[in-house]
């Protein structure tokens, strides 16, 4: 099971967002570049980077912030946030990102969705993130009429290779994922599911590994060390 520290970058910084409220916001370092060679030099092996500033206006506007993060580690790295035009894919493609992850553009526009998984495979991801169940889109602050799973099966239908869920009442609380729906998404669906949102203690990741996800993004519970990455590293590659 990968575990993929999360870097969510608002105005260039790197912060945390509770429950995705930008009016609850905790910045944890000015310097999103030394937390990425942080993560990387305590053994990471992967990146998950998310542009609220992006999420919430559909433009890329922490880009510069990540080019920086991409020239100095080497280790895969996935970026989100208001990524809703081909262009945009390409771009960040252009950049070195490893995978693009999308969200709002897959309840608004799934035939662009389509296209983009027929062109460039592994390299789309797609975030379902509810809020009771049902998905949010533009920054998490449009609720929808569809459910995650709902969601979730239509996109098995038009080649997407893996989705992220991420329950927001959960995310950056330290109260703990959302094991039922994950459970039902996991065996729902076909397609791998990475889980993100609430996980705080290393029982949290070692039940996650139980129910089959196939990564968990970690946030607020590595910055305030209420998770320790080596020992969560080593909960992911431990053999059953």
């Amino acid at each position: 099971m990968e575990i993929i520290p999360t870097i969510d970058l608002r105005g260039g910084k790197c912060v945390c967002l509770y429950q995705g409220d930008f009016k609850q916001e905790t910045v944890f370092s000015e310097a999103p570049t030394m937390v990425a060679l942080n993560w990387q030099t305590e053994g990471a092996r992967k990146l998950h980077i998310i542009d609220l500033d992006g999420a919430a206006t559909g433009q890329l506007l922490n880009k510069e912030a990540i080019k920086a993060i991409l020239a100095k580690v080497n280790i895969p790295v996935q970026v989100g946030g208001g990524i809703r035009r081909l262009e945009m894919v390409e771009e960040l493609l252009g950049m070195g990102v490893q995978r693009v992850i999308l969200g709002t553009m897959a309840v608004e526009n799934m035939r662009l969705v389509e296209e983009l998984c027929r062109q460039f495979g592994e390299a789309i991801i797609i975030s379902l993130d509810a809020k009771d169940g049902y998905i949010a889109t533009h920054g998490w602050v449009r609720l929808s009429q569809i459910t995650a799973l709902e969601l979730g099966l239509r996109l098995a239908g038009i080649g997407v290779k893996r989705l992220i869920y991420t329950d927001i009442k959960r995310d950056g609380t330290l109260t703990e994922p959302n094991f039922e729906a994950i459970a039902e998404l996991v065996a729902k669906l076909t397609l791998p599911v990475i889980a993100s949102g609430g996980a705080s203690s290393l029982w949290h990741l070692e039940r996650l590994k139980r129910l089959g996800v196939e990564g968990v993004i970690i946030g607020r519970a590595l910055y305030t060390g209420n998770i320790k990455l080596k020992e969560a590293l080593a909960v992911g590659m431990k053999k059953e």
